[in-house]
């Protein structure tokens, strides 16, 4: 086995092709204290889930400073997803192509510029344009942080790594509406963006003094110079990639197919990625490896992934939306119910990267789905209308307590009798999956509540008539009530049935978010058994690597 000498420079790169000197890809390990390299590579991670969800609360303000309307303000987010969508399934190919630690760094770099520029934006359109910029830089950190982990760590001490890198994941969006709405309340909604400079550039100094790619990437990354680029695969999932986020972020805001332009943009994301699909699986050198998916486990945990990200970013959703709606909370109140989620996960998260070394990573995801279908459960028995804050922030924290016993082992997992050389393609598919699952389930979460409310509303109006007692008790003690304060009868009369009217919509509404937490209950308790389907490592995996 040989590797390639290298020095770091693209002359460099030339000249170490001619020298092989006899050193085993296993052998090698990175120069600095690895944890030193996680907590490097995990900054800029951070900052980039975060910004998912901390302008979110931010866009009345956004709209009010740039004279936008609500509609036009939500393309902040729009645009940025889009765009990071696009990269998230291409980074492998990438940093493959021009280094791992290279593009690693010019992401971060793009990410700090364009969010500077963002808090800059005179007018939405330049915001707009920013953001994409923005989302584009921020789509290649997640997948190449775990493949760093991935080379970093061996596979026995993998799954702490992984909890750092999930910590980043989980806890950043939890964060995000709270932290968004005390900036956007006490400063300006464009320190939001600025925030990320200072951080991006202690990640930059950082990465450039301690990260480094190991030997089979550098003989990799000269191996694939000479092969022709795949420009069809590229053109294909970016734009089909675009589509489909479109679609899922403002199809229930079009009313989904009643629209023709979702319509048409459905049809043209649907051709497109399956074309993609036939395209990159008879592609000798594709942009995105699908082959990978042949592996048991990687495609368990793909499909693992695929349904954490609609629980995890579908409740995220969910509850501030509960929450701000129905019980009047501001979204700063309602991001902090959801603040100690992301606090548990903290402690869980270590306490599953030392449990998946020590024993059968199949059994944890078993437990991990079943602890979370076993609190969703217990979810739909308590939210109501009379839910107070306690209760909304324990639900979260029993919602999220077993996610990272599903989290770390699936990810794990998912690297078993892959070759060293694929990492990036594991973290890059990975991570793409998990944000598509997120982008289907708040859209499909979203659609699923409209559509339940108007159906319980209409049940529950059928029995609101003058033949039902408790109605008519009900439209004359509010009637008497508010006579009382000085209405004409009639007013009063008019007063209270609106009154009763605005309670049936709340109390429909509140039993379709139990209905959305019930189906995803199931969803969950289903996957149990599936767990047992990935392969468990053979014994020594840990310790030894395939060779290649």
């Amino acid at each position: 086995m040989y590797i390639i000498a290298y020095a770091g420079t693209e002359q460099e790169d030339s000249m170490a092709a001619s020298v092989a000197l006899p050193v085993s890809h296993e052998a090698w390990r990175p120069s600095h204290n690895p944890w030193l390299i996680a907590l490097t590579v995990t900054l800029a991670t951070f900052m980039e889930v975060l910004d998912t969800s901390i302008a979110n609360v931010a866009l009345p303000h956004i709209a009010g400073s740039l004279g936008a309307s609500s509609d036009e303000s939500t393309w902040v987010l729009t645009s940025y997803l889009v765009s990071n969508a696009i990269v998230l399934p291409i980074s492998a190919w990438l940093a493959t192509r021009v280094g791992r630690k290279r593009f690693y760094m010019v992401c971060v770099a793009v990410f700090a510029t364009s969010s500077f520029l963002c808090g800059l934006a005179p007018s939405l359109g330049m915001l707009i344009f920013f953001r994409v910029l923005q989302g584009a830089g921020g789509g290649g950190l997640q997948p190449s942080e775990q493949a760093i982990l991935a080379d970093t760590f061996p596979a026995s001490k993998r799954g702490m790594a992984f909890a750092v890198y999930g910590m980043a994941v989980v806890v950043a969006p939890a964060i995000g509406p709270t932290l968004g709405g005390w900036i956007t309340d006490n400063y300006s909604w464009r320190w939001i963006f600025y925030i990320n400079v200072p951080i991006s550039v202690l990640s930059l100094y950082l990465t450039h003094r301690l990260v480094e790619d190991p030997p089979y990437l550098k003989e990799e990354k000269i191996r694939v110079k000479g092969m022709r680029v795949d420009y069809m695969g590229l053109g294909l999932v970016a734009v089909g990639i675009g589509f489909l986020q479109i679609v899922l972020d403002k199809g229930q805001e079009a009313d989904w197919f009643s629209s023709h332009w979702i319509t048409l943009l459905s049809i043209l994301a649907v051709g497109l990625l399956v074309t993609w699909v036939i395209w990159e699986w008879r592609h000798p050198n594709p942009i995105v490896e699908l082959k990978l998916l042949q592996n048991r486990n990687f495609a368990a945990a793909s499909f693992f992934m695929f349904i954490l990200g609609i629980v995890l970013y579908g409740t995220t959703v969910l509850i501030p939306q509960f929450l701000q709606l129905l019980l009047g909370y501001s979204a700063m109140n309602s991001g902090e119910a959801l603040a100690g989620g992301g606090f548990i996960m903290m402690l869980t998260m270590p306490i599953a990267g030392i449990l998946v070394s020590k024993g059968d990573a199949r059994i944890m995801m078993a437990c991990g789905f079943a602890a979370t279908a076993l609190s969703l459960y217990y979810m739909t028995t308590h939210i109501s209308l009379q839910m107070d804050f306690r209760t909304a922030a324990m639900l979260r924290i029993y919602q999220t307590a077993g996610l990272a016993f599903i989290f770390i082992p699936s990810n794990t997992l998912s690297y078993v009798g892959v070759p060293r050389e694929k990492s990036n393609q594991i973290s890059s598919m990975i991570n793409f999956i998990r944000n598509i699952g997120g982008s289907i389930g708040i859209a499909l979460i979203a659609t699923f509540i409209t559509r339940a409310t108007q159906q319980r509303q209409s049940y529950m109006a059928g029995h609101l008539n003058h033949g039902n007692p408790a109605f008519r008790s009900m439209v004359e003690g509010l009637t008497a009530t508010l006579h009382s304060q000085g209405l004409s009868v009639a007013d009063a009369t008019r007063q209270a049935y609106g009154r009763v009217a605005q309670l049936l919509e709340q109390q429909a509404a509140a039993l379709a978010y139990k209905d959305v937490i019930s189906v995803l209950a199931v969803l969950i308790a289903c996957l149990i058994p599936m767990a047992f389907i990935m392969k468990r490592p053979a014994a020594g995996a840990a310790e030894a690597p395939p060779m290649h």
